[in-house]
């Protein structure tokens, strides 16, 4: 039976490919709903600012007549500029356990990559870094975060099958929180501090979204050469803050200055959303909200989001001191774990870190490539 790939033109198939994978994964106890507004947002030219440098195609698979795929073709023309790597990014992909499926999907994102001039494709992948990338390989039996995708064990299997290899993996870690932070490591912080003349910001929400712009030229800087980095705009940096800084408790956000009011670095973690987004099926309302509001409120594990020190600062043990930092909030609240989220296997300075927590790393992901002109 062939298999119909359709091109999403309307709100309706918009609706159908956001809301796909609640087939897909019904009854699954690991995966974790997206909050939908953040896709519809994520995936809308007009709300989306990557847009004004990416070129997107969204794909639908059908068999006999039933909805069966999906997967979200990308050309990020800063990333080709930056990299000189011609790559197609592929996203925002499910099937069901049919090759035909998967052939067609990834059929049509290379037949559309070809098109373009392209002469890779690449995946998964989003808009920017700070989209979910990597493919599960490992951890299938892990509850997933909000900030990653979760896939059935057949998807990686489907892939390379179709002529696709590792190019990079991401791994993944669960903290154990100490029940204290010891004394000594606290009084060398503290000198850390002060022969780096830098501080802690402290405050509420309000004042902490005053150095959301100094987060993001962190980032910038910082994560400049890792993996698939395209440096963010300025639009894309306020985008960024209104999606994320409404959920932020101070508590969890760590944030260094200079002497000058520069952020030098920071963390910035969050409570971890998953069994609330599973509750309200990744909606705010009518009563979604509800679920959201009590993770936040009442947290028992937290999820990094984002942890940066621009480079003139990492030998000058920043990085662990917004770790001490972050462990003690989470010891105050109660915390009793944390999720690292995806970081690159080759980045060994943070995973050293990890030693001196009780940790596992439990999960793995991969982006695969297929070069096109082979």
């Amino acid at each position: 039976m062939a298999i119909e790939i359709r091109e999403v033109r309307s709100k309706r198939e918009l609706r159908l490919f956001v809301t796909y994978p609640f087939r897909i994964y019904k009854g699954n106890p690991f995966w974790i709903p997206p909050l939908l507004m953040d896709e519809y947002r994520a995936l809308d030219p007009k709300k989306n600012p990557a847009y004004a440098h990416c070129d997107a195609k969204l794909l639908l698979a059908y068999k006999e007549g039933k909805l069966v795929g999906r997967v979200a073709a990308i050309i990020n023309h800063k990333y080709v500029e930056k990299w000189g790597n011609k790559y197609c990014r592929f996203g925002w992909i499910d099937f069901i356990d049919d090759r035909e499926v998967s052939a067609a999907l990834i059929g049509a994102v290379e037949a559309w990559a070809r098109e373009r001039g392209m002469t890779g494709v690449n995946g998964p992948m989003g808009f920017t870094d700070l989209d979910r990338e990597g493919m599960l390989i490992d951890g299938f039996d892990e509850l997933g975060t909000m900030d990653t995708y979760y896939n059935h064990p057949y998807y990686p299997l489907h892939l390379e099958a179709l002529g696709y290899a590792k190019d990079v993996d991401w791994v993944e870690f669960e903290l154990m929180v100490p029940k204290e932070v010891p004394d000594k490591v606290l009084r060398v912080q503290e000198i850390v501090l002060k022969r780096s003349k830098v501080r802690l910001v402290k405050g509420p929400r309000k004042v902490f979204r005053n150095y959301a712009k100094g987060i993001f030229d962190v980032v910038n800087i910082a994560y400049k050469d890792l993996y698939g980095v395209v440096e963010l705009t300025q639009e894309q940096m306020e985008a960024y803050t209104e999606q994320y800084f409404g959920f932020l408790n101070p508590d969890f956000v760590k944030i260094l200055i200079d002497e000058n009011d520069r952020v030098v670095g920071f963390g910035i973690t969050i409570p971890s959303l998953s069994r609330a987004l599973q509750k309200s099926r990744g909606r705010l309302f009518p009563f979604g909200f509800i679920h959201l509001l009590h993770a936040l409120r009442r947290p028992k594990q937290i999820d990094f989001l984002l942890v940066a020190v621009l480079p003139e600062y990492q030998p000058k043990g920043l990085v662990a001191t917004l770790m001490n930092e972050i462990t003690l909030s989470a010891i105050k609240y109660g915390i009793v774990s944390a999720e690292t989220n995806p970081e690159l296997e080759t980045n060994h300075e943070v995973q050293a870190m990890w030693k001196v927590y009780d940790a596992r790393q439990h999960k793995r992901r991969r982006a695969y490539l297929k070069n096109l002109e082979a």
